[in-house]
């Protein structure tokens, strides 16, 4: 049994995995779990995104501000809980297939250098940061930092890098974002030899390696760059799996790293490419697929029983993906996401 002793906390139990802790009344389930090293699915941690979202198999909690598209009234009504902003009334007992018996890793803040900055499209920077030499940064290819900006205020960006490939230094994929308090820096004043403060790793999003099953990687936009470090994780395992990317973006430009995803074709022989682009101009000259990159997964796999499927990118690709792929065969505890939730998808209503 891991966590406090305090005599008012309540006991969460994880099924199938048995994984148990102890959570007070004023803390979240979530935010306890991790602090404990209990490896809970999340994404957003502010009741944005539904990443977190478990079944309740007995027990009572109070449930925190949350959108009704990450945890609605009638899932609500069904059991389901929303572990970022779920607080215990009791001891709990939870479904979520997704937490195994691996700790998580250490989460650390520190400081970084900005080693270069390179802009690969109109609003997209690859940002490489260099991470101090005395101490080693661990984290599982998918994962994310955050960035601990002036006035208490975060944002979260994905290793774009594999763990192994690093050699302390992360690569980061960022959209601008106008007006926005950590991109616009980015794309105007932000320069080479920056100290930037960082904490990390955060994050469900990453490969479960206990499986042979094909894998579909669903990208959109920068959803593109915790993939980008699954399939640099793959090659290094030298896997046998089949893998195909599924990249969506509205233009070709959107596709940023079109080429490097090319190159990796044929150094990595069971994988598969499919970009697709929704919003091509006639000057685009796009002979490729179109229309919405998710659908372009059921048409050429229309039966998803038999695979996993990781799915990075706007919320409601993310969204659809998961309704959609379900309805296909896909069971639910294949379905590992990262929904990319900005600032102005968590105030939403």
């Amino acid at each position: 049994m891991t966590g406090s002793a305090n005599p008012t906390a309540f006991h969460i139990t994880i099924e199938p995995s048995g994984r148990e802790f102890a959570v007070s009344a004023e803390e979240t389930i979530l935010a306890a779990g991790i602090a404990q090293g209990i490896n809970l699915p999340y994404g957003c941690k502010d009741g944005a995104c539904g990443s977190c979202k478990c079944k309740k198999i007995s027990g009572t909690v109070h449930h925190g501000a949350h959108q009704s598209k990450a945890l609605s009234d009638v899932e609500e009504a069904q059991g389901f809980v929303l572990t970022c902003c779920a607080s215990p009334m009791s001891d709990v007992v939870l479904e979520s297939r997704q937490v195994t018996q691996e700790g998580a890793l250490p989460i650390k803040k520190m400081p970084t250098r900005v080693t270069s900055l390179q802009k690969v499209s109109h609003d997209v920077m690859v940002l490489k940061l260099q991470m101090p030499a005395n101490d080693v940064f661990a984290y599982h290819a998918g994962q994310y930092i955050e960035f601990l900006l002036q006035g208490g205020l975060r944002r979260s960006y994905s290793m774009a890098s594999a763990p192994h490939l690093v050699g302390q230094v992360l690569e980061l994929h960022i959209r601008h974002m106008p007006g926005g308090k950590f991109t616009d820096p980015v794309f105007s004043t932000m320069k080479e030899r920056d100290i930037l403060r960082i904490e990390g790793p955060f994050g469900s999003f990453y490969l479960r390696e206990d499986s042979t099953k094909p894998i579909v990687l669903l990208a959109s936009g920068t959803g593109f760059a915790p993939i980008k470090a699954i399939i640099e994780h793959l090659q290094l395992k030298g896997s046998t799996r089949a893998v195909t990317l599924y990249w969506g973006g509205r233009r070709p430009a959107d596709l940023y790293m079109d080429e490097w995803v090319k190159a990796k074709l044929a150094e990595m022989p069971n994988l598969r490419y499919v970009p697709v682009v929704s919003d091509a101009l006639i000057e685009d000259n796009w002979q490729g697929r179109t229309g919405f990159v998710h659908r372009a997964v059921l048409q050429d796999l229309p039966d998803l029983s038999g695979h996993q499927v990781y799915a990075c990118g706007a919320p409601i690709v993310v969204d659809s993906a998961r309704a959609d792929y379900v309805k296909a065969g896909l069971p639910e505890d294949e379905f590992y996401a990262d929904a990319f939730t900005s600032e102005a998808d968590k105030a939403a209503p």
